[in-house]
């Protein structure tokens, strides 16, 4: 499977979404959102290509004041301007893992999510399952082990 990586139509659209330019690095993208009414400020770096490990793929990098989390190799994303939120994801073995960065500053993280839970009865899962699996249901459609 060829892996994903970010083009600058994609960086475009995450912009939009996000509703901030990026700063333009080197070997990644730089989105640096605040929340002045809420006191959250939150970077985002997409590094569209770059060596992880013996392979090649996209990184996804998030710091805030008291965390940094990162995605390797993201599989794709979802903007939603409705939402205000872009969600990356990534998929190994029926697993995913998702990061979800709002456009108020905030995050979200869900990982190694049975990919099986992203469709279906909802109401059937506990609660404390059913809210990764509505979160990530959206990115289903695009993952690579439900492409025909």
């Amino acid at each position: 499977m060829d892996h994903f990586s970010f083009r600058d139509d994609d960086i475009e659209a995450i912009s939009k979404v996000l509703g901030i330019k990026p700063v333009k690095r080197v070997d990644h993208f730089r989105f640096v959102l605040e929340n002045k009414k809420d006191k959250r400020r939150l970077s985002l770096e997409i590094y569209p290509d770059i060596p992880i490990g013996d392979s090649q793929g996209s990184l996804i990098s998030i710091y805030t004041h008291n965390t940094h989390i990162q995605l390797h190799f993201c599989g794709g994303y979802v903007p939603s301007e409705s939402l205000g939120e872009v969600i990356f994801f990534s998929e190994n073995n029926g697993r995913v893992s998702g990061v979800i960065v709002e456009k108020e500053a905030g995050c979200s993280v869900y990982a190694n999510v049975d990919a099986s839970i992203l469709s279906g009865d909802f109401t059937q899962l506990a609660p404390e399952v059913m809210l990764s699996g509505i979160a990530l249901s959206i990115t289903e459609h695009l993952l690579p082990s439900r492409e025909d």
